[in-house]
């Protein structure tokens, strides 16, 4: 074998094997995952590692998950009860490896009829990656139901202010 082909051979070799690292603990675990509906990738990467969760149990985690999420989307929460109608409703699984990296996603109840508020969920959830670790309880389903109005703000159910059973007279 000349020289030529056995540098270049070793060069592929090389640069094949460049790409077999392992990520970091802070960085994002993969741009898209298993279980999404749309194409979105995270907007950026929060960077932060959070605070590790106290949770002993998938429910008691929905809490500190859903702070994690207002806390990165603070501009697009809706402040007080939400309207008595609202533009989309969607329930989604989050599959959280024991650092809080989203592993995959499982759509329960997507709303089908606002292709970009599915997108947009799913960007929210991929950017706000790492997730508080699950100290106690290690890989683990996070669930939460996300209600969004007409204007691109939301609520996670679990930090919910309610919702106003008819609409306000503006007199």
């Amino acid at each position: 074998m000349s020289s030529r082909r056995l540098l270049a051979f070793f060069s592929f070799v090389a640069a094949a094997l460049a790409g077999c690292g392992t990520p970091s603990p802070t960085a994002p675990f993969r741009s898209t995952v298993p279980g999404q509906l749309s194409s979105a990738v995270p907007e950026q990467a929060s960077g932060a590692v959070p605070r590790a969760s106290n949770a002993g149990t998938p429910r008691e985690y929905r809490q500190d998950a859903a702070r994690h999420i207002y806390a990165r989307n603070a501009q697009r929460i809706y402040a007080g009860k939400l309207p008595p109608l609202l533009y989309a409703i969607g329930t989604l699984q989050v599959n959280l490896d024991a650092n809080g990296r989203v592993l995959s996603m499982h759509w329960m109840r997507a709303p089908q009829h606002a292709p970009e508020v599915i997108a947009e969920i799913e960007r929210t959830v991929l950017s706000a990656s790492p997730y508080p670790a699950a100290s106690r309880i290690g890989k683990l389903t996070w669930t939460d139901t996300w209600l969004w109005d007409k204007g691109g703000h939301f609520q996670l159910d679990t930090l919910t202010e309610g919702q106003l059973s008819q609409l306000q007279d503006p007199r």
